[in-house]
């Protein structure tokens, strides 16, 4: 058995790895390019998508199904093996991301550019729709030579990492792991001992703080910030952030840490996300089934509304608050939340809180690192806003426990993070006495 990285090696996004066995092909993964790779998006896979035979996705992010229909549009002809949440989801995501690239096409004719074809349309995604095929965790699964079971990762309702065994040989690949000690999801199951372990490291350089820490800390800003008539701008990602956001600000009023707001999540995506939630119920922590088990919404703070047009949208910046706006795009590389942030940033009364991963360079770098002045949409903008960082609401293990979940592993190729963070996980791992280097795009490993 062997695999090779066709994505997310030495960076975050794209995560695409092939895996082959005799003349089986099974692909884990086929994901887009965000942030700054995003121009890779239309770039060949680096292998003819017509061999592959299999392809297995451990969720829903697009940066890990975001090529699927490109994927299809040039050849491959097989299924796609996904868990039930990961079904009903996937479509969110993908009409979204054509949407924007339709978009962003239309924008580019007026402007007189020259504007190439989609990698793919509406057809590959009607096509990939009807290849999509439900497994569910811990069943031992066959496929050509391989033996494959999918566990609970933590990560997203459905996220999956997949152990892979074929010639006697035994694989586990990691797809994103969860940030333990959250309420809203399980924790991640831990892996067998396997002869080689494919793993994330997005923040293979740092450990998050307690999540009670975190959570106290949010409590405090959404207080101070609200009492004197703020705006608090969350940057999030629609799917999972946006919930676990709503579910703490509903715990936080119930107890009466906070007071009660207007709570506006700006995002039609996560409105769709929000509605598929109580569909998979099963995959999420006993305290949340509970709640849902006594006719409540887990995720629903008393005032919540969500914004659909983009004259709802524009409403909001003329709104006075006290009031809490939760809109995509997490990165800061787009979305509504460029629009309120141009709007809320001069007024020293509001605050931004920045709650996952922020790429280098980006805005929500800039942010952090307290920028005087930051251009938004070419505009010029002061900054007087106060920005917080809680790297506790990630939804990525840290490096703590990526050091934990992989203790009885000896060989570890580290994928899925900036090269300086995987370096520093791999260092640490060496020095425990394992094996570990970093994956290299089309370099293929012997497992």
């Amino acid at each position: 058995m062997r695999i090779t990285p066709f994505g997310a090696a030495q960076t975050v996004t794209g995560s695409c790895h092939l895996v082959e066995q005799q003349d089986y092909r099974l692909l884990l993964d086929c994901g887009a390019y965000q942030g700054a790779d995003e121009d890779r998006n239309e770039e060949p896979f680096g292998f003819d998508p017509k061999s592959i035979n299999a392809v297995l996705i451990s969720h829903a992010h697009n940066d890990h199904i975001g090529r699927l229909p490109m994927l299809i549009r040039q050849g491959y002809a097989g299924r796609v093996y996904v868990t039930e949440p990961t079904r009903l989801i996937l479509p969110v995501i993908l009409e979204d991301s054509l949407k924007l690239m339709q978009e962003e096409r239309e924008r580019l004719k007026r402007k007189g550019r020259e504007v190439v074809p989609l990698p793919w349309n509406e057809a590959d995604l009607a096509e990939l729709y009807g290849r999509l095929e439900e497994v569910t965790y811990y069943q031992t699964q066959g496929l050509g030579p391989f033996r494959y079971r999918l566990r609970d990762a933590g990560h997203l309702p459905g996220s999956a990492f997949i152990q892979l065994e074929a010639g006697g040989k035994s694989l586990i690949f990691s797809g994103d792991l969860g940030h333990r000690r959250k309420d809203v999801l399980t924790d991640p199951d831990y892996p067998a001992q396997v002869d080689l372990v494919l793993c994330e490291g997005t923040y293979g350089d740092r450990s998050h703080r307690p999540f009670a820490a975190t959570l106290e800390e949010f409590a405090e800003i959404l207080s101070d910030v609200l009492a004197q008539g703020g705006k608090v701008f969350i940057p999030s990602f629609a799917l999972e952030r946006t919930q676990e956001i709503l579910f703490y600000i509903r715990e936080l009023e119930q107890r009466e840490a906070i007071p009660s707001v207007p709570v506006f999540v700006d995002s039609p995506m996560a409105s769709k996300i929000s509605e598929i939630y109580p569909k998979v119920q099963d995959f999420f922590s006993t305290e949340v089934q509970h709640i849902y088990s006594h006719g409540k919404d887990p995720f629903r703070p008393k005032r919540l509304e969500y914004t659909h047009s983009v004259e709802e949208s524009k409403a909001l910046n003329l709104m006075q608050g006290p009031l809490i706006v939760i809109a995509g795009n997490g990165m800061l590389s787009g979305g509504r939340i460029l629009h309120h942030l141009r709007h809320g940033l001069p007024d020293s009364r509001n605050a931004v809180i920045i709650t996952g991963y922020q790429p280098r360079g980006g805005l929500g770098e800039l942010l952090i690192n307290n920028a005087e002045s930051v251009r938004i949409m070419g505009e010029t903008v002061r900054v007087r806003a106060k920005t917080h960082t809680l790297g506790g609401f990630s939804g990525h293990a840290g490096r703590d426990e990526l050091l934990d979940w992989l203790d009885s592993e000896q060989r570890i190729v580290l994928v899925h993070g900036e090269v300086d963070k995987l370096q520093m996980l791999g260092k640490a791992l060496r020095e425990r006495g394992k094996v570990a280097f970093l994956g290299e795009w089309g370099k293929a490993i012997e497992v």
